[in-house]
């Protein structure tokens, strides 16, 4: 890897290019004070993580390792509590113990979590009964509520969500290494749910027969480390680049700008301009980063990415996670990892089957349908299955709670039932059982390719 000198400068290149989804800040000596404050505050996670993470992702890159990335549309301050951060990381170890045991593959888990609470928005305002409001750009930015006060931006927002996400990462790591997340436990994230749903009976059947495997090993005397613990990451969309900026800092090992506000982040579809502010950003810090491709993408457009993002075509460092629809997907993406393939590039392929698959429903609730996920993905795998290269993950918004965002399922939600526990503050995102729907699909494809 050539290592390159680094200057305030440098990360600072950003400033004088466009920066699309900024919010229209009203006051910039306020915003200019926080900024500092969170130049001051200790790190959310560290380089030597962020790099452990690169060196999985460059594994996914390589075809030995699958990515399981997911957590809310936009989170929330008030969803900061130990109830919801062990519900999410429940649902997403639930979907890897099928994934690593039913797809006999190692998972990669990163969470959408602990630093995503902003998201750009299509129109700048919001126009209800008449009154126009600014958007509701998410918690780092405004309030929910659709008064004057609550959507104006407040830049000390930006300190609630560091905030957040230290309490966030504070739960997260201690579940994940204090004996939740041990093999052992398999059956208690499970007690609740499996009577009443299809996807619960069917991993409580799965779960039945680790417990057997690991009867057989322990009996063998073989207990690992690694069953008792697992390795989680944080990643976030980095949106609003004052934050992610301030929250940037020189690795003491390799003189190396990191941006320790997550081990991973990712450049949005609405924010992937090649002369644009964010990739000038992020071809400055040396995490492992993530950049969103919609069906328009060019393989031009993609390689140019590389060029900027990754030129020396370092592996783990570069992701593309592909957001195509589900009736896009076997048209645009071929082309598009054919080229990107022949070019020579090392990236990992993530299928966002989210995103481009929104709708509207006669009730006016944003929804998806699972059964368009599941083509998503499944249009994802026959593609790189045809072009004998690695489908490595998948990018999907959930939660742990039992919401009725996205219509369809084992334990089927209808339009007609959105209403019940509509709960997102964007997005529509795939409740458990979905989840668990999704991840055993994803495994029976990953076995078959």
């Amino acid at each position: 890897m050539t290592l390159v000198s680094v200057s305030a400068s440098n990360l600072d290149s950003w400033r004088d290019l466009a920066a699309a989804q900024q919010p229209d800040w009203p006051d910039r000596a306020e915003l200019d004070k926080v900024v500092a404050e969170l130049a001051s505050l200790p790190p959310l996670v560290f380089a030597g993580e962020c790099d452990q993470l690169k060196d999985s992702m460059a594994a996914v890159a390589r075809g030995e390792a699958f990515v399981l990335q997911g957590g809310d549309c936009a989170e929330t301050f008030a969803g900061a509590t130990a109830e919801n951060v062990r519900n999410k990381l429940k649902t997403l170890l639930q979907m890897a113990i099928v994934l690593t045991y039913a797809g006999r593959v190692p998972v990669v888990k990163i969470g959408r979590l602990a630093g995503q609470f902003a998201k750009p928005r299509s129109k700048p305002t919001e126009v209800r009964d008449g009154v126009e409001l600014p958007a509701y750009r998410g918690d780092m930015v405004n309030g929910f509520d659709f008064t004057p006060e609550a959507r104006r931006p407040d830049p000390n927002r930006l300190l609630r969500a560091y905030h957040s996400s230290a309490v966030t990462l504070n739960l997260a790591r201690a579940f994940t290494k204090g004996g939740y997340a041990d093999l052992r436990q398999v059956h208690a994230w499970n007690q609740d749910f499996v009577a009443e749903s299809p996807a619960g009976r069917r991993y409580e059947q799965l779960a039945r027969e680790i417990d057997q495997a690991l009867a057989f090993m322990r009996a063998c005397g073989a207990d690992p480390e690694e069953f008792h613990t697992v390795e989680f990451y944080s990643s976030h969309e980095s949106l609003i680049l004052d934050y992610d900026r301030a929250l940037t800092r020189i690795d003491s090992r390799t003189g190396l700008p990191y941006d320790v506000s997550a081990h991973m982040v990712w450049i949005g579809e609405r924010t992937r301009q090649l002369d644009g502010a964010h990739v000038e950003f992020f071809s400055r810090i040396r995490n492992p980063i993530g950049v969103k491709l919609g069906p328009t993408t060019t393989p031009e457009e993609a390689i140019s990415l590389i060029d900027k993002l990754n030129p020396d075509n370092e592996p783990g460092r570069l992701t593309f996670i592909t957001r195509m629809g589900a009736g896009k997907v076997r048209d645009a993406l071929p082309t598009l990892v054919e080229k990107v393939n022949a070019s020579g590039a090392t990236v990992a392929w993530v299928c966002d089957p989210m995103h481009g698959n929104t709708f509207e429903a006669p009730s006016g609730h944003k929804t998806r349908r699972l059964d368009d996920v599941l083509d998503e993905v499944a249009g994802f795998f026959e593609v790189h299955h045809a072009l004998g290269t690695h489908p490595g993950g998948i990018h999907i918004e959930f939660t742990g709670d039992d919401v009725t965002e996205c219509v369809g399922g084992g334990h089927a939600i209808v339009e007609e039932d959105l209403a019940l526990r509509y709960e997102t503050a964007c997005d529509p995102r795939l409740n458990r059982g979905q989840s668990l729907d999704l991840a055993f699909r994803v495994a029976e494809l990953y076995r078959a390719s």
